[in-house]
């Protein structure tokens, strides 16, 4: 069965979510979830909601995915761990600490990979199974023909976005807000800024950033036939009344093996959308109209009225067997069966002999059928009646409440778990020497022989950029190469990086710098030492050290760190941290440019401007996609006293939009032989919180 994941940002919520139909909802319970400004849930809450559903056949998913600091694994564990005990049916995950955490505190939780794991294609998903996750949440951005391979090869269950809010960036990897505002969308705080005006040559006069909400619906059995396992709808920051109204249309539709009619788009529509809705990702007809903003609209009373009529009512939803024996002498009993075979029996009055009109089979089944206002309906009924025997119908009513509340508190006893203690386990000692230099190159012609006299410890190109220019190998000499791999790369492009780690591999390059769990496989396979780039959002210790179990020589630290956090990290590969450059803010599958103008044009520059008049540089990625870069840009050489004590194995130069001299001109700077600093500079996030 496909089954529908709704949204539930409150608890009212939870119960229009089940009466509309949902087989299962996802919900926040503490700080540590990616909206982390819905309502969520206290334990108590939390604790009814989970019974609420499980009474009436629906799961509960904890969704526990962001990002984590040390100081707060301890709380993550408990948290999930007494959502365990709860009985929640899975949680979802995006911090690799979490995930080991989860291993310790709750080993019986199953856990699904979040989207904010940015798992894209089929070694991402296998990873994911390796892992030991029994789902994943394909990233939003994938075409039919993408998600159909998947799910044809997947060792695990796949779950797709079906409707609701798009981000511009492939989720998890987006720093815009942070970097901006210093509020992470990777620790559920996003404030929104692609929703704010930007525009080209000077001038914040459109919505370039600002996608349409997705829907596929009218894709629904399609995608049931591609084998996805579950369909989720976006919303846990949206009201009781849209939850209703988006649950039950898809609902209904999936029930009657459908697509929405036209007067229910009209609903969706109404209920909430960006000048109407995309499936641009999903069909491959990327490009101006798949973007929207949202446009002042009364509120459809009439609509939401309808829906609170709707989840205002029990439906009766789970399926159960009513039976009843009536004998001489012995009590009546009357018993309810469910479809997992739960079975609630009770024993009545002895029935009297019958003084004028006996009581007949039908009368009793007659009676038990009668649970309205119950979660449940009778599927079937069946007494066994002696001739000649009275019994009053009121007995046979309280018996058959009384079954189906015992039956009640059966399907809502959480099951029994194992829990276990988290423990911050071994730490490593930091390195007691300064951090190494290391520098990373976005075009060949950055490395120069300038660049290279000055002696960097590993100099890491992309990975085209590398076979495209082999004589690089020669120029560098004793200087050591690593190649950057893409951070994003669909099923259909990996045969090209597969063949392309070969070909560097033979160069002799012997370094990959990995920041996608999909890139994991791949550079292993062709030989190459493992070292974690940014994307993989290395944000505590516990993520450090299943860096190191998957055989991982070094990993960077996130940039939405503090020092501090840093420095209290134990290292347990070696840690590397980015100390100059113009950070990424987006990585996007919808390439502005061409959106834009009509055609390509990544070979000149192109500059994003905001309301303020800030200016972002946007750059071609892997696969024609687009990298928006911080308009200032990232320095720290006068503050090396910081970040030497930080016990860092390297510290990075992220050379992006300069021009060789300008890396040299960095590079001396940084080596403390001259005393450049660029006009206008950021900090970045070491020197501030970030919530």
């Amino acid at each position: 069965m496909l089954e529908l994941l709704a949204p539930a940002g409150s608890p009212e919520a939870v119960t229009a979510a089940v009466q509309c139909g949902a087989n299962a909802v996802y919900l926040g319970y503490g700080d540590f979830n990616a909206r982390r400004n819905a309502k969520n849930f206290s334990p108590e809450e939390f604790a009814a909601a989970v019974s609420y559903c499980h009474v009436r056949g629906v799961k509960v998913y904890l969704t526990l995915n962001t990002l984590v600091t040390d100081r707060e694994l301890p709380e993550a564990a408990r948290l999930a761990a007494e959502a365990s005990d709860l009985g929640a049916d899975a949680v979802l995950v995006q911090d690799l600490g979490v995930l080991r955490v989860l291993r310790r505190a709750a080993p019986d939780l199953p856990v699904h990979g979040s989207t904010q794991l940015t798992v894209h294609n089929l070694d991402g998903v296998k990873f994911c199974a390796d892992e030991g996750m029994e789902r994943v949440v394909l990233s939003r951005e994938l075409s039919r023909d993408q998600i159909a391979y998947i799910c044809a090869h997947s060792p695990i269950e796949i779950e797709v976005f079906a409707h609701g809010a798009l981000c511009m960036c492939y989720s998890g990897q987006c720093f815009f807000s942070s970097v901006l505002g210093g509020r992470s969308g990777n620790r559920g705080l996003c404030a929104q800024p692609c929703r704010l005006a930007y525009g080209w040559n000077g001038r914040a006069d459109g919505y370039p950033l600002s996608l349409k909400d997705m829907s596929l619906a009218g894709h629904l059995r399609e995608l049931k036939k591609m084998g996805v396992a579950c369909l989720k709808l976006e919303g846990r920051m949206k009201r009781p009344e849209y939850v209703a109204v988006v649950t039950s249309i898809f609902a209904r539709a999936l029930r009657e093996g459908r697509e929405p009619t036209a007067e229910e788009m009209d609903q969706l529509t109404a209920a909430f959308s960006r000048q109407g809705f995309t499936d641009g990702f999903f069909t491959g007809e990327k490009g101006p109209a798949m973007f929207g903003v949202r446009e002042a609209a009364a509120e459809p009373k009439e609509l939401f009225q309808r829906a609170r009529a709707e989840y205002g009512r029990e439906h009766p939803l789970v399926g159960v067997k009513l039976y009843a024996m009536v004998h001489p002498g012995e009590p009546v009993q009357v018993g309810a069966e469910d479809g997992a075979g739960r079975v609630a029996t009770a024993a009545g009055p002895v029935p009297e002999a019958a003084r004028s009109r006996p009581l007949t089979a039908e009368q009793v089944e007659e009676q038990l059928a009668k649970t309205g206002g119950t979660p449940y309906r009778c599927e079937a009924a069946r007494a066994l009646v002696e001739p000649g025997l009275s019994l009053p119908l009121s007995a046979l009513n309280a018996l058959r409440r009384q079954v189906l509340e015992d039956l009640s508190a059966q399907r809502a006893a959480p099951p029994a778990r194992r829990r276990g203690e988290y423990h911050p386990g071994f730490r490593y000692e930091s390195p007691k020497t300064p951090p190494i230099l290391t520098m990373s190159v976005r075009r060949a012609e950055q490395v120069t022989r300038e660049l290279l006299a000055l002696s960097p410890a590993l100099v890491y190109v992309p990975l085209e950029e590398l076979t495209a220019h082999p004589e690089l190998v020669d120029l560098a000499g004793e200087v050591p190469l690593g190649a950057i791999l893409p951070r994003i790369a669909w099923d259909r492009e990996m045969d090209e990086v597969r063949a392309g780690l070969e070909r560097v591999r033979a160069l002799g390059v012997s370094d990959a710098l990995v920041g996608n769990l999909g890139m994991i496989a791949p550079a292993r396979e062709a030989g190459l030492t493992l070292r974690g780039d940014f994307g993989l959002e290395i944000y505590n210790t516990q993520a450090v050290k299943e860096l190191r179990h998957l055989g991982f020589a070094s990993a960077t630290a996130s940039f939405e760190l503090k020092l501090a956090q840093i420095r209290d990290i134990s290292k347990a590969v070696d840690i590397e941290m980015i100390v100059y450059g113009r950070l990424p803010l987006m990585i996007t599958e919808s390439c502005l440019i061409k959106n834009r103008s009509g055609r390509c044009g990544c070979g000149n520059v192109n500059l994003l401007t905001d309301r303020k008049g800030e200016q972002f540089p946007v750059v071609k990625a892997w696969g024609c996609r687009n990298e928006i870069l911080n308009g200032k840009k990232l320095f720290l050489a006068d503050k090396r006293a910081d970040w030497r004590r930080l016990g860092l194995w390297g510290a990075r130069l992220m050379f992006t939009t300069e021009n060789p001299r300008e890396c040299v001109q960095v590079a001396e700077r940084y080596l403390d032989r001259s005393r450049w600093a660029p006009t206008q500079f950021t900090r970045g996030l070491y020197y501030r919180d970030v919530e």
